[in-house]
């Protein structure tokens, strides 16, 4: 089941979190697909490595395997992950929104203290330099 629009979906973003998982994901997207041999002998890490990582991707749903001989072939799901560009950019809206918050308080702080006569911590750090 996937989270509701808005929402973060922390299994995504465990799986991306990694650094090895995230090169994996551009490998497969500039090659379109891969299989844990053909990822591995690009990447510092094992065959047995990348197949466990490949399986965290999958759980995601960030990738879908399909079998091809003896080895499955991976690809990445384009919807799931545009998905998780549009959870990544609605939670930088939020933090953009908050921090705007948080600007809008310090600044209405300083007046306050610049109205009531307080230095500004700034000039008293001047000072003392």
């Amino acid at each position: 089941m996937s989270p509701a629009s808005g929402t973060v979906d922390d299994d995504v973003w465990s799986a991306i979190g990694d650094p090895t998982r995230r090169r994996i994901l551009d490998l497969l997207l500039a090659e379109g697909g891969g299989t844990a041999s053909s990822l591995s002998r690009q990447l510092p890490v094992t065959r047995q490595a990348v197949a466990k990582h490949l399986d965290v991707l999958d759980r995601a749903g960030l990738v879908r395997s399909t079998t091809a001989g003896r080895e499955k072939r991976c690809d990445v799901d384009a919807a799931q992950l545009a998905r998780a560009a549009d959870q990544l950019a609605s939670v930088g809206r939020a933090w953009d929104r908050r921090l705007q918050r948080i600007k809008g308080i310090a600044e209405a702080i300083q007046t306050a203290r610049h109205d009531e006569g307080i230095p500004d911590d700034r000039e008293h750090d001047r000072e003392h330099d």
